[in-house]
């Protein structure tokens, strides 16, 4: 089995405690990487598996699972998530629980959940992708923020992006113009909850084989609180400011390049978007209990 960990984050007892849990195991040979920054890891999730790793657990947040998960994609080999980031989105969106011991424990003996991965300009993501307001707050957190002020920095960023001006847009949805027009914000989801435990995309499932495609036109401080506001209260497509699909095959233009992330991570800007859904591209080890 191998360990994958982001060195900065923490959980529970830290690093020293999860290789004595894992020592209390039959586990014969351990692979253990630590990596400064995630976008180091799947080089070392490539080489697990060469030294033929059957279990990976991956200590971090959601941008250290989606490096691991686009390393891990269709190889069939288990991903343990070891929640020790500031949002932990893909953890909490499968129950399982922000705990060291527990998340272990099901590292070892949780249900394997067979499970889809989105994939956009040629990266898998687990979580979400997206384009405009919602991937220039992510930028921004991810620049610093973050590390100061956890889930607080999401809320500073959206105040400092919530002003800004729609851009022209069309989105193609598996081949059939879906939207033309002006648009702030573009969402690809695999699941959905995102920062501060909003539902997105309330009837999303990681395991449907469906990509969930979101569209607001919101502009300024009043429409995004009302669009927050009905996230928030009540299902997210009942806002008249926002579209809500499902599709398989995604390809969207833009007016003007946008700020792009995937699972939290900045990944610049692009004037361009083509994204599809991977069935069954990665197996999790979940709770029993999860619904997933």
């Amino acid at each position: 089995m191998a360990v994958i960990a982001h060195r900065k984050k923490t959980l529970g007892a830290g690093l020293d405690r999860l290789r004595m849990l894992i020592s209390e195991q039959d586990v014969g040979d351990l692979v253990w990487y630590e990596v400064p920054k995630s976008r180091k890891a799947p080089k070392r999730v490539r080489k697990a598996l060469e030294r033929g790793a059957e279990l990976v657990f991956v200590w971090g947040g959601d941008g250290m699972v989606q490096r691991c998960a686009d390393a891990l994609a269709g190889s069939g080999v288990p991903m343990a998530v070891l929640p020790a980031g500031t949002a932990n989105l893909f953890a909490t969106n499968l129950g399982i629980p922000i705990d060291l011991e527990e998340s272990v424990r099901l590292g070892f003996h949780g249900r394997r959940a067979v499970l889809d991965l989105g994939r956009v300009n040629g990266e898998h993501f687990a979580v979400m992708a997206g384009a405009g307001f919602e991937a220039e707050m992510v930028a921004d957190v991810d620049g610093g923020t973050k590390g100061r002020l956890g889930k607080l920095g999401y809320v500073a960023a959206a105040v400092r992006h919530v002003g800004g001006a729609p851009v022209p847009m069309e989105v193609t949805i598996d081949g059939t113009p879906w939207f033309d027009g002006h648009a702030s914000c573009l969402l690809l989801g695999n699941v959905g909850t995102i920062a501060g435990g909003v539902e997105a995309f309330d009837d999303a499932r990681p395991d449907d084989g469906w990509l969930e495609v979101g569209v607001s036109t919101a502009s300024g401080p009043i429409e995004w609180a009302r669009v927050l506001g009905r996230m928030a209260t009540g299902r997210s497509e009942d806002s008249p400011l926002v579209r809500i699909t499902r599709a398989r095959r995604v390809s969207a233009r833009f007016g003007a390049p946008l700020t792009y992330e995937l699972d939290g991570g900045d990944r610049g800007t692009t004037g361009r978007i083509k994204a599809r859904i991977v069935p069954g591209a990665l197996t999790v080890c979940v709770p029993e209990a999860s619904r997933r």
